[in-house]
């Protein structure tokens, strides 16, 4: 399985931890941004979104993180523990990605990224929105031992690249206690967490320069 993607990429590292849970091999290809890689006329008959992280699957091209977890965990999952049948589990678990993607991942982003890539300075505002993410991220964990139930799931490891990056960022997570509870114990057991490592390490080169 094709696999476009940069290592420090906090969604390519959630589909390779999916992958490492599944038991999945990904042919890694580096699709460097910077380089203009994923415009290339061969990478737009893939993927005419042109964003990683993006698989091809014996022909089958798929993108977007989230979507790729479920579909790998759907396909090659030995059973559905990380990806429940089940209409509430899997509606709860929707639930989690939907906000990892729309405000825990996106509100970092907004807040982070123009400091790093472009060097705007910070904005109060969107700090502030990216803080109250973490608020409702920590009550969710305050019910739960993961974050949509007492068993890991996608969620979890979608969740997981996503604070790893906060981290790198100088994030002071120890304000959330069930949040750094969590991610502690993630940390140690979660599927491919290794990979997950090496990609922080990759990502935190930026905040270097």
């Amino acid at each position: 399985m094709d696999f476009y993607y940069l290592p420090g990429s906090a969604p390519c590292r959630a589909v390779q931890m999916a992958a490492a849970a599944v038991g999945v091999e990904l042919n890694l290809k580096l699709t460097d941004l910077m380089a203009g890689e994923h415009l290339k006329p061969s990478f737009l008959k893939i993927n005419p979104q042109h964003c990683i992280p993006t698989i091809v699957d014996n022909g089958f091209p798929l993108w977007e993180s989230r979507a790729i977890m479920g579909y790998l965990v759907e396909k090659y999952g030995k059973d559905d523990s990380l990806y429940p049948k089940d209409p509430q589990k899997r509606a709860l678990i929707n639930q989690r990605l939907y906000f990892d993607q729309g405000t825990l991942y996106q509100r970092f982003a907004d807040y982070v990224y123009p400091q790093v890539f472009a060097k705007k300075p910070a904005d109060q505002e969107k700090e502030k929105k990216m803080l109250d993410g973490l608020e409702f991220l920590d009550k969710f964990l305050e019910k739960s031992k993961y974050v949509a139930g007492d068993s890991l799931t996608i969620a979890d490891l979608s969740i997981l690249a996503t604070i790893s990056t906060y981290e790198v960022a100088k994030v002071d997570l120890s304000k959330y206690a069930s949040v750094a509870s969590w991610y502690e114990r993630l940390r140690k057991e979660a599927p491919g967490t290794e990979i997950n490592q090496a990609g922080i390490e990759h990502f935190a080169k930026y905040f270097e320069k």
